[in-house]
């Protein structure tokens, strides 16, 4: 589980909700990503006098400094997407504009998908908490709405799919990866839909060496069903390839479809071919 924590505040500041559900591991990367589900209200930059533009961002990174000394973090970089009126408009018509006032924040590993992270945090939002707006007068999250919280942010349906058919997996599994071996391949993950591994086959790299070569690996793109891409990531000395493959089989939580993502870990002089449509139809025949 790949999530570590997430926070609901309000645009002032108020503190509405808090919880950690794992321990940050020490001297790693983490993503705080922030999902604003607030009404937005376009300000011209232009309109802004240079000395307010610098006090404004000056403020900023005084805030974020003195933050991340005092829960011992060090920030490296942060990632900003500028807007115009054309950019905001859009986002109207599609519907994304919320008439409410929560920022959701999540602390998560740096190779998560952050669409399906989204797509969690926009089910968390529509199902516990638009219903609670305005967050300041309202009453608490109640124990059975933060058991739904953390099942969906942990994949508990996902994983309990998967335990009842662990050993089929694992079998078919190995048999791929006895024939495979002799090809470059080293180990078979499956995921959940925001990329947090869930079961480790192969004797190569253990859970914890995987998930050391995930956060080595480029930024992943959107992926098709029944569809596969690869990247380069690499661990110790050693380049590795990683192929990520889209199930298109999964499970579904109040109406939003989770499927399961196929990862191999292959030596970058590996062949595969069309094994990946071959690991696709058996391992779906299992799942389905």
């Amino acid at each position: 589980m790949t999530i570590y924590s997430i926070s609901i505040v309000t645009s002032s500041g108020f503190p509405f909700y808090q919880k950690k559900i794992l321990p940050l591991p020490k001297g790693i990367r983490l993503n705080l990503r922030f999902f604003d589900y607030t009404d937005y209200f376009y300000i011209d930059q232009d309109c802004l006098e240079t000395s307010n533009a610098f006090e404004l961002n000056a403020g900023l990174i005084s805030a974020l400094y003195e933050f991340s000394k005092n829960i011992e973090k060090r920030i490296y970089s942060l990632e900003f997407k500028s807007l115009d009126d054309k950019d905001y408009n859009k986002d109207v018509l599609r519907g994304e504009k919320y008439e409410g006032d929560a920022l959701i924040t999540t602390e998560t590993e740096v190779y998560l998908l952050n669409k399906s992270i989204e797509a969690k945090v926009n089910l968390i939002y529509n199902t516990i908490i638009k219903p609670k707006i305005p967050l300041e007068s309202c009453i608490c999250i109640s124990s059975e709405e933060e058991n739904k919280l953390l099942d969906l942010l942990t994949d508990k349906k996902a994983k309990r799919r998967l335990k009842k058919i662990h050993f089929a997996l694992e079998r078919q599994a190995q048999e791929f990866l006895n024939i495979m071996g002799n090809y470059g391949l080293f180990n078979i993950v499956i995921s959940s839909f925001d990329l947090s591994p869930i079961l480790v086959f192969g004797e190569k790299y253990t859970f914890d060496e995987i998930e050391i070569i995930l956060r080595n690996m480029g930024e992943v793109p959107q992926i098709p069903p029944m569809e596969w891409k690869h990247r380069q990531s690499f661990i110790k000395d050693r380049t590795i390839w990683v192929y990520i493959i889209n199930s298109g089989v999964g499970v579904t939580v109040n109406n939003l479809f989770e499927p399961y993502f196929y990862l191999l870990f292959t030596d970058t002089q590996s062949y595969l071919g069309e094994f990946p449509l071959k690991l696709i139809n058996k391992f779906n025949l299992i799942i389905s």
